[in-house]
């Protein structure tokens, strides 16, 4: 076993690898940009090394400094982690040319699965079955449209080289295909340096199941069962479980044997995922699956595959890529139970799901796992940190597990609404709506769910008098000295025969509130709110969070956040109006579709962001003249201004 190895990644991966090495005696080095000079990774690991500015091109993708780094601490291997280089061939041959150990697969097993098209060719061969496309080398428009036709609408443009949602557009009709390819050779481009794409049939309603491959350098492959990763938004996995429901015994069988079969066709060592489409439009059956692509490397939602077989994965890798055989034969590997995992990310659901930033001024997860399951929180944040718009904005993987489906989701819903976070927008009220769906809790799910039930699953409930009050109560001053979470300790302004009340302004939104908080014995409050609110409440300490201009009440998953206006602070002038478009996020300014002086209409494209390697259309929201524009390639930040209309558009 390797006494020290380096961990090319960060965040809650970077985490979870350190504790399985610590738990197997392996010291860890961990690795850092600018921006992670205090993260939660850099903090766990034995020691840490530098490697440059935040921008991921000048940190995490340099191979270059992560194998210098290794060797400068005397590391032997170097995990990968999953993204940034994880599935990159030629970072593989850095590692092995300078005496290293990648633990994972080799080089030509990751290019023979790296281009979505060729390995598709591969499967064929190997008799594994495939989705009905197109996966050639030529790339004319002219050709991709007519076989887009032969397949038939609607269909599915992917970029060959990725995965992730990123490069990938759904087309209907025949006339929006050159505006979509465009898009996602675009988006492509940006996100793995390829624009070549792949066309494929779209399964009208699919489902995504994977299935957990292991091989070693014996030649041994073994399966541990599948996943189901079918609820997604914008082609990203939200909830991913184990098992797949409603999986039958003769679709798992065919599925696991596909999923070995297409490990040893690569001589595949190291954990992998095979990804299948399943059409479940007339249930789960044996002949109606096909493989999509395989991830060469270890999965974010690995942890529910670890839940119900009782393996650790990591540690399965560091003993694999070490010489060791499997630690477990097929026969060995059973399932038990269910298993959940919902990414918490800083993101606005009711916004399209735009990725948020912020300090996490308040991060509280539960204590304990719900009665009947166990539980895992995988994070590579603490209380303090910032979401940075430079990396992914995860906050952590909420993982539970229970002896049934029911139980195991029973228990998702109770540790989502014991969650608090506060300081950046948060999807935990989101991922509670979903995990109580009806038709996701029947095990009713495939790829489109969310996008069918979106409006229901984001519409989050205005806050009610009570949780109003609670706010007031926060913002007025009671408990002003004690400790943040703490807040209701201090009866400070209680007079016992005449009650003095503290006059206080809120701002919900574009909302302001006025309330009068006036403190009550035996640590009662009693709060007189401003229409539409109850006029009086009298009421006890609630859940809440106070950070700096801010309260945040916490109602099962949902935080209402509320700013506190500083009576001595001068009021800001600039606001935006409807004169203007600001960026909803900060990004880059990819693409610019009109001009100065242009006269554009309601709805039109103006000018495409890119935020998070995802591309987001900022279009016209009235009728108009463009005074000003953003000129392409512009870095910006929330809330720069990136059209300015001429004044009389609204004359």
């Amino acid at each position: 076993m390797f006494a020290k190895i380096l961990i090319a990644n960060r965040g809650e991966i970077a985490c979870r690898v350190i504790r399985t090495a610590r738990r197997m005696g392996v010291r860890t080095v961990a690795v850092y940009s600018d921006a992670d000079a205090g993260a939660l990774h850099v903090e766990m690991a034995d020691e840490a090394v530098h490697i440059g500015p935040s921008p991921v091109g000048e940190s995490y993708l340099r191979g270059d400094k992560i194998v210098a780094a290794a060797l400068a601490t005397g590391a032997e291997a170097i995990h990968p982690g999953y993204g940034f280089l994880s599935e990159n061939p030629d970072f593989v041959d850095q590692v092995t040319a300078a005496g290293l150990v990648f633990i994972g697969p080799l080089a030509a097993s990751i290019r023979a699965m790296g281009l979505k098209d060729a390995a598709k060719r591969l499967m064929e061969k190997a008799g594994v079955p495939v989705v009905p496309g197109y996966h050639g080398e030529a790339q004319e428009i002219v050709l991709l449209a007519s076989k887009a036709r032969e397949i038939g609408y609607p269909v599915l443009i992917k970029a060959r080289a990725g995965g992730g949602g990123k490069g990938m557009r759904r087309v209907e009709h025949p006339d929006d295909f050159s505006e979509a390819l465009s898009g996602a050779r675009r988006e492509a481009k940006a996100a793995f340096g390829d624009d070549r794409v792949l066309v494929e049939k779209y399964i009208e309603k699919p489902r995504h199941i994977e299935v957990q491959v292991f091989g070693d350098i014996f030649g041994n492959v073994v399966h541990l069962y599948e996943r189901d990763c079918s609820a997604q938004r914008r082609h990203q996995k939200v909830i991913e479980e184990a098992p797949a429901p409603g999986m039958t015994p003769a679709l798992r069988k065919a599925m696991t044997e596909a999923a070995v079969k297409a490990a040893k066709a690569i001589d595949y060592s190291g954990a992998g995922t095979i990804e299948f489409i399943v059409d479940a439009s007339q249930g789960l059956k044996a002949d109606r699956f096909w493989f999509m692509e395989m991830n060469t490397r270890l999965q974010v939602e690995h942890p529910v595959t670890e839940m119900v077989t009782g393996t650790d994965l990591v540690e399965w890798q560091l003993r694999v890529a070490s010489g060791e055989k499997l630690p477990k034969t097929q026969s060995e590997i059973t399932l038990s139970g269910h298993a959940f995992e919902a990414r918490i990310y800083a993101e606005d659901a009711a916004r399209g799901f735009l990725p948020a930033t912020g300090t996490l001024h308040h991060l509280k997860f539960p204590d304990t796992a719900p009665e009947g399951a166990s539980m895992r929180i995988e994070t590579g944040v603490q209380t303090g940190d910032a979401i940075s718009p430079f990396y992914d904005p995860m906050i952590a993987k909420l993982v539970v597990h229970g002896k049934t489906r029911p139980a195991a989701l029973e228990a998702l819903g109770i540790a989502l609404s014991q969650t608090e976070i506060a300081g950046s927008t948060v999807n935990t009220a989101f991922l509670a709506a979903l995990a109580a769906d009806a038709d996701f809790s029947a095990g009713d799910v495939d790829t489109g769910l969310i996008g069918r039930h979106q409006q229901v699953l984001t519409a989050v409930s205005p806050p009610s008098s009570e949780i109003v009050a609670a706010a007031a109560l926060a913002a007025s001053g009671a408990g002003a000295h004690a400790p943040t979470d703490d807040p209701w300790s201090s009866l400070a302004g209680y007079a016992h025969f005449h009650p003095i009340a503290r006059r206080t302004r809120l701002r919900y939104g574009e909302n302001e509130i006025l309330a009068h908080v006036s403190v009550r014995p035996e640590g009662r409050f009693q709060v007189a709110l401003d229409a539409p609110y109850d006029s009086a409440l009298d009421l006890r300490a609630a859940g809440l969070a106070r950070w700096p201009g801010h309260v945040t009440v916490f109602s099962g998953a949902v935080g209402y956040s509320f700013a506190v206006p500083d009576p001595l602070a001068k009021a800001d002038e600039i606001a935006a109006g409807a004169d203007s478009l600001r960026a909803p996020m900060p990004g880059l300014v990819k693409l610019v579709r009109a001009a100065k002086g242009e006269a554009v209409i309601k709805g039109q494209p103006l000018l495409i962001l890119e935020a998070m390697k995802m591309e987001h259309t900022i279009s016209a929201t009235h009728d108009g003249t463009i005074a000003e524009i953003a000129t392409e390639g512009a870095q910006v930040t929330d809330g720069t201004v990136l059209v300015r209309f001429a004044e009389e558009a609204h004359g």
